[in-house]
């Protein structure tokens, strides 16, 4: 898709993200969720209207892997390691590409002997050749793969159960999973605690976050 604000999409209306803006490129924002899942979820933002990351051009492809790195540094030093996670079209609720970033640690990782996954990524046009191919699709990136999943429901409530939700259940106190609505009005701590310590990681550089004992 070539690039244009949307109207009624609310990741073009950058001005309400400003509150939650950690980080700013020509061409993407680095925010977190307004009803995060947990401390530190993030989300990576073209600013430009694309459908999903396999609608991106890969003339972006550097900055973003940058901005992973970035992100990857920063649940180093406050957190732990990322998981990645992001709907393609399906399942999104809101209708532009972003890619969810969850420090959920090293040993919150998919089971690659399940075989509920379609294929491996190694890289961006991965993505994109699947998106041009078949459209929809869910992707997770965990400390060791990259994996692209058929946009089939029952996969999607498989991959939530052993995953996402052990990545969710092993940092908040609250049972069962949550609304958004819950976690929007239960989110500001988490949001106010993410954006102190990213101030913190710029001031002391991203360098010294590779220097320090991960925290949990």
């Amino acid at each position: 898709m070539q690039p244009g604000n949307g109207i009624d999409c609310a990741f073009c209306q950058h001005g309400h993200l400003k509150r939650y803006t950690l980080k700013e490129t020509p061409t993407f924002l680095v925010v977190t969720d307004h009803a995060p899942l947990v401390a530190g979820h993030i989300l990576i933002i073209p600013r430009n209207h694309y459908t999903c990351y396999g609608d991106v051009p890969a003339d972006l492809d550097a900055e973003l892997l940058t901005l992973k790195q970035t992100v990857r540094q920063f649940f180093a030093r406050f957190y732990a390691a990322p998981v990645f996670w992001e709907h393609g079209i399906f399942h999104q609720t809101v209708f532009h590409a972003h890619l969810h970033c969850f420090p959920f640690g090293e040993e919150i990782r998919y089971d690659l002997a399940s075989g509920l996954h379609e294929r491996l990524i190694t890289s961006q046009d991965d993505l994109r050749a699947w998106h041009r191919q078949h459209n929809q699709y869910f992707y997770l990136e965990d400390s060791q793969h990259g994996v692209l999943f058929q946009p089939e429901i029952e996969r999607y409530r498989q991959i939530i159960q052993q995953v996402l939700w052990p990545g969710v259940s092993t940092r908040i106190t609250t049972p069962g999973w949550r609304s958004p609505q819950q976690r929007q009005q239960e989110g500001q701590p988490l949001i106010a605690e993410t954006i102190a310590r990213w101030r913190t990681f710029e001031q002391q550089g991203e360098a010294y976050a590779d220097e320090q004992p991960r925290t949990r």
